[in-house]
């Protein structure tokens, strides 16, 4: 179950992310709700899943998922560059991820 947690928390950190932009600097009200329980659901599913999960490997996974989704939503949503070198970046992130998961269990 932790992993699971984990999973979900890092899905919620993108929706942070993502929310933080849709907020504009937190001037518009409804995107800046969604995006303050997206974080406190993100925290709390993370320091479920810290519990049994090393805070390093934990940590480290949370961020990738973050950075992952917000990296390919930012693709997709804004325009964001999807040059070669920037999608081999983002697939070392994916890489670093699964090795953590799969060293740790």
């Amino acid at each position: 179950m932790p992993w699971i947690y984990l999973l979900v928390a890092g899905l919620f950190e993108i929706g942070f992310a993502i929310g933080m932009k849709y907020s504009e600097g937190f001037s518009k009200p409804l995107p800046t709700l969604a995006t303050v329980a997206a974080a406190l659901v993100s925290l709390y599913l993370m320091s479920q899943a810290m519990k049994s999960i090393p805070v390093g490997t934990a940590y480290a996974i949370w961020t990738g998922i973050g950075a992952l989704g917000v990296a390919m939503l930012g693709i997709f949503l804004f325009g964001d560059s999807a040059s070669p070198s920037r999608l081999a970046c983002i697939a070392l992130i994916v890489a670093g991820v699964i090795g953590l998961k799969l060293v740790s269990g």
